[in-house]
Parts: structure tokens; C-alpha cells; sequence
């Protein structure tokens, strides 16, 4: 059957470097072309083929002060339940089109949940997390596991799991969310299926079933052996995060090389079952930069989310320039450089740190072998 689409292709010839001598015959050729919805490459290579990177996401900094009023004031206005799902308010990127993309891979929102409210089951191949930069006081439900949220933990989720939020305190809570939404979005691999009306896991324990069987460092359950795509650890929790961090700063001190750089320490989080990732799709990691260090200007391809979690300093994103603090989040594209610096600390002491959790598309990059990095020297 005959095409019966109109061509949304119009080419014209044009008088410029590299293109073919504008003539009457190229002119119909390109006529042709449109009709039957082709393309040469020789018009459009520079777009689809450019020297390096060209991300269409721009740096771009988003305030915790203006976020948490805003989602306090929505927790006044919009209700939980079927139909918005969640109260998630996401970061869009200005240069993407008005879509709720932070980057053209990554999702990232602030989710607010008001006392005595339940946010239901439902589930998505998408894969989530959620990273707590204050409060407490909420339980979320994954697959029946009742896990506690508190400031600083990060709790991964896998996608097509089951899962709700709970809570049952008298204090509202916010803490930010993560997803691969554009990518599976763009890629049309996107499945999502309401859950049970009614939450069957309303208990509240200090520690979830998964921390239980998957908490403890070099120790696998044996009924479980075997490689996992997803964390089964559903929490990491901010006390063994801090401890590593602050280890690595003081091994550094007495002249141990541990760091990333100097007065840099990182940690990812991993999948207790491979040593990988705890996301197929994701890759999360937390940074600490010493009072008064800067990190060298660092590009790499993928795109990265960044939440500020404790401390102050400024970073750097190609041509933008911010002071940061507490919970203000930022994206770094593809390809453009990154720095870091913290403040230094009070009367130029060393006390005090920056501290950043990070969110990127990394792990998507390494499985397609596009992964490449480059660390300006000083």
C-alpha cells in the first residue's frame, strides 16, 4: 500500500560549506527525497555526527528552600491516591522541552507525604530510588517489606516491584526520587500496573527483611546465591555511609593514597549479590570534599544528578557557576566539565566538609561500550 503519512521532511538546498552546488536537478532530487520521507546524510551529519557530545540538557540548579515550600504548599492542595499516585513534584530541565526530565535519561522529583497519608501500591519497569536529605517518620513498602526512611539512608528499588509509602507519624516528609523514565520512556519499553487498593504491610519496624538477610557486609544468604540484576538490599543506611567516608579522609591523613584525589572521598553504592551497580540503569554514589579541597574538572559521557546532602561550597558546570548548600540539587550533561569545592571551615580550619550524593546514567553508557572520561590535570 502507498505510504499515506504526510512527509514531516522538507529539505532545501542550500548554498553552504560542505553541501552539494545548489542546482535545478538537486532541487528536484530533494523533492524526492521529502516525498518519500528520506534523508541523506550528508545533509544533517554534522547534528547527528558532532566532534564530541552535545547534550541537549543544560546545568541547571534547583534550591531545597524554594522545592520543600513548594511541596509543602501542594501537600495542602493535592491529595494522595489513585490517579497522581504520588505527590512527586519533578526537576524540568529548561532546555528539554518543557518534559519532567532533569536530564534526557534521568527523572528526578521531590516527594512529599503529609501525616496519616498512604501513598499506594503500584509498579513500573522503571527502576527508582529514593535518598532522604531530612526527616523521618515514613515507611516505604517494597514487595511487602515494610522499610524505615530516615535522613541520609538511600533505598533503592528495582523495577516491577510492588511498592507504597506509609505515614503513620503526625509529621509531613520529603525526600527526593530518582528514575530512568525519559530513557525507558524514549526507548518505549514503559510498563506500569496499579497495585492493591489497601496496604497489607501497615507495621513499622526499625529494621526491614531485607537488611536483615542482605545487611551484613561479605555475608550472602545461601538460599540466595547467585547474581541478582537489583540490589535485594532495600536500605543503606547513613551511619555505615558516613563511617566509610570519614575512614577514607582519615587513612588519607596519615598517608594512606584511598582517596579519589586528595581531600576527595567516595563511595558507590553496590549490589551485595554481584559487587555492581545497585540499579541496572543507574549508578548512585556519595562524595565528601574536604573543607577548603576542589576537585578536578572532570567531563564524562552520560548525565549526572547531584543533591547537596550536608555543608557548603560552589561547583562549576561548563560556564555556570553556584554556591551551594544544604539539599539544592544540580545536573551536569553529557561531555560538559564538573568541579567541586567545599568552603573552608570556620577561621580556615579544615573542620567541616561539602557533601554530595550523586545519581547518574553511567551503568547504561559501560553496557553499550560508550563510556569514555577525561580528568582535567593541574
Amino acid at each position: 500500500m502507498p505510504n499515506t503519512h504526510p512527509t514531516p521532511v522538507r529539505l532545501e538546498a542550500k548554498d553552504a560549506p560542505n553541501q552539494p552546488p545548489v542546482t535545478p536537478e538537486l532541487v528536484e532530487l530533494y523533492r524526492g527525497f521529502s516525498e518519500e520521507m528520506l534523508i541523506p546524510l550528508w545533509y544533517e551529519i554534522g547534528d547527528l555526527m558532532p566532534f564530541h557530545p552535545m547534550s541537549k540538557a543544560a546545568p541547571h540548579l534547583w534550591r531545597w528552600q524554594n522545592l520543600i515550600k513548594l511541596a509543602e504548599k501542594a501537600g495542602e492542595i493535592v491529595a494522595v491516591g489513585r490517579g497522581g499516585e504520588r505527590r512527586a513534584i519533578a526537576l524540568a530541565n529548561p532546555t528539554l522541552g518543557g518534559r519532567p526530565y532533569a536530564t534526557p535519561t534521568l527523572w528526578a522529583a521531590i516527594q512529599y507525604l503529609c501525616p496519616e497519608e498512604i501513598a499506594p501500591y503500584h509498579r513500573h519497569t522503571q527502576n527508582a530510588f529514593r535518598f532522604v536529605v531530612e526527616g523521618e517518620g515514613v515507611w516505604t513498602v517494597v514487595n511487602s517489606d515494610p522499610v524505615p526512611m530516615r535522613r541520609g539512608d538511600f533505598l533503592p528499588q528495582g523495577g516491577w516491584a510492588w511498592h507504597a509509602h506509609q505515614n503513620p507519624s503526625q509529621h509531613s516528609m520529603a525526600w527526593i526520587d530518582g528514575l530512568d523514565i525519559p530513557f525507558q520512556y524514549e526507548i518505549e519499553s514503559t510498563f506500569f500496573e496499579f497495585g492493591p487498593e489497601e496496604l497489607d504491610a501497615l507495621e513499622t519496624p526499625d529494621v526491614s527483611r531485607a537488611e536483615m538477610l542482605w545487611g551484613r557486609p561479605g555475608l550472602t544468604p545461601l538460599s540466595f546465591v547467585g547474581p541478582t540484576p537489583k540490589s535485594p538490599l532495600l536500605a543503606y543506611r547513613w551511619e555505615f555511609t558516613d563511617a566509610a567516608l570519614r575512614d577514607q579522609l582519615q587513612l588519607e591523613k596519615a598517608g594512606h593514597a584511598v582517596t579519589v584525589e586528595p581531600g576527595h572521598a567516595a563511595v558507590r553504592y553496590t549490589n551485595p549479590n554481584t559487587g555492581l551497580d545497585v540499579l541496572p540503569t543507574i549508578r548512585t554514589e556519595f562524595h565528601r570534599i574536604a573543607a577548603g579541597s576542589e576537585t578536578a574538572p572532570l567531563k564524562e559521557t552520560g548525565s549526572s544528578v547531584f543533591q547537596v546532602f550536608d555543608g557548603a561550597g560552589s561547583v562549576t558546570i561548563g560556564d555556570s557557576h553556584w554556591n551551594v548548600e544544604r539539599g539544592d540539587m544540580f545536573v551536569v550533561p553529557s561531555w560538559v566539565p564538573f568541579s567541586a569545592q567545599a568552603d573552608a571551615g570556620q577561621d580556615g580550619s579544615d573542620s567541616g566538609h561539602l557533601d554530595l550524593f550523586r545519581f547518574s546514567d553511567c551503568p547504561i553508557f559501560e553496557k553499550l561500550d560508550l563510556a569514555r572520561v577525561e580528568v582535567e590535570k593541574n
